[in-house]
């Protein structure tokens, strides 16, 4: 089971930015991140999310996104996609980082879960 993370935001480069700064510390973590609409305007796509998960090595995903309609727009992802998924309520810079560096270092989903437990938004 290998483990690997999308992330969704409504700019695409806020996700290209977390994702540059992820490959620091987690070059071997599959990363794919589905940011903006198709004309690059702010908001989500549905189909980009799509391909985010399509491209992602990984056999589970570990999901972040930066506010609500990214939230609605992966949990549709979520119940078409093969693949085991995960959508967490957190910080998403913080969290994806900090998964991808767990990761990294071999960490279980267990474990990663234990340090995005205070990250959770309220």
């Amino acid at each position: 089971m290998s483990l690997g993370i999308v992330m969704v935001s409504h700019v695409s480069e806020i996700v290209v930015g977390v994702q540059r700064l992820i490959d620091e510390v987690a070059k071997d973590v599959p990363v794919t991140v589905a940011g903006g609409l198709e004309d690059n305007g702010v908001g989500t796509s549905f189909e980009k999310i799509m391909g985010a998960f399509a491209e992602n090595e990984a056999d589970v995903i570990l999901a972040f996104y930066d506010l609500g309609s990214a939230k609605m727009n992966l949990e549709m992802v979520m119940e078409m996609s093969d693949k085991e998924v995960y959508l967490y309520d957190t910080a998403l810079v913080e969290s994806a980082y900090t998964a991808a560096a767990l990761i990294q270092a071999g960490a279980d989903k267990e474990a990663i879960e234990e340090q995005l437990a205070p990250l959770v938004v309220k």
